[in-house]
């Protein structure tokens, strides 16, 4: 299959303004986050192009300097599933599966794509995203944000064929106090792989009331019906950590401290 990565990116965003520009430091120093997203999408194995898709021109030009491919698309995209599936009509791509690496993921690492991008070659679903199972650690970190009315990380539930139930920004299923072995709670990665087909379908449809009241564009497909694939994959002992609030920077940047 002939995959692509888009990397939807706006600067108005509502809970964060001006987020994918805002400066990562690193050992390699201090790079936007819309770099650190592209060159995490850009290690990934077996991906012909990968594309940045925004409506904005500040951040057009950075990813323009940094050597990023650039597809311009509307103000009023709703979300990243809606933003790839413009840039994908604007840009007249022609693709097999389009993978949308959104923009505040940057410690996405490329074995979480090329997961994805390999169990969409059997799967029979249109669209699916990773999950991975939480540690103790990001759970309680979920749970910290929750108390102090900030949206954190996302979670899912699936059945027993790893197709998906529900996401939520509430930490579900219940999980009574004390420990569990395995912690039976898994964070929905930010990545989604799409067949054509799928985004075609999604630029006609309506926003949903689940959609609406939690926030997450993927729910879209399960009010209209459209099987999504849950496909877990592997931390490897790295530490996971969208770049939702600006909390979150600090987290991020321990992270790459470490290499």
């Amino acid at each position: 299959m002939k995959t692509i990565i888009i990397i939807p990116a706006r600067y108005a965003s509502t809970r964060y303004p001006g987020k994918p520009l805002v400066g990562l430091r690193g050992p390699d120093g201090t790079k936007p986050l819309i770099r650190r997203s592209w060159e995490a999408a850009m290690t990934a194995r077996g991906i012909a192009e990968v594309y940045v898709a925004t409506d904005d021109d500040r951040i057009r030009s950075a990813a323009e300097g940094f050597g990023a491919q650039v597809i311009m698309t509307s103000p009023e995209a709703e979300n990243g599933t809606m933003r790839c599936a413009e840039a994908v009509a604007n840009a007249r791509l022609s693709a097999d599966l389009v993978i949308n690496l959104q923009g505040d993921a940057p410690l996405t690492p490329p074995w979480f794509v090329e997961a994805l991008a390999d169990a969409m070659q059997t799967s029979p679903a249109q669209c699916a995203t990773p999950v991975i199972r939480c540690d103790a650690e990001t759970v309680s970190h979920f749970r910290e944000d929750r108390r102090n009315g900030r949206v954190g990380g996302t979670t899912a539930v699936f059945d027993a064929q790893m197709r998906a139930l529900y996401f939520s920004k509430e930490v579900i299923p219940y999980t009574p106090e004390g420990d569990h072995n395995p912690i039976p709670v898994f964070h929905h990665v930010g990545i989604y792989a799409y067949r054509p087909a799928a985004l075609a379908a999604y630029q006609g449809w309506q926003m949903g009331p689940l959609e609406r009241m939690e926030g997450l564009e993927q729910l879209r497909f399960l009010e209209n019906g459209m099987e999504m694939a849950c496909v877990e994959v592997d931390g490897k002992g790295r530490v996971f950590w969208e770049l939702n609030n600006p909390v979150d920077v600090a987290r991020i940047e321990s992270v790459l401290a470490k290499g």
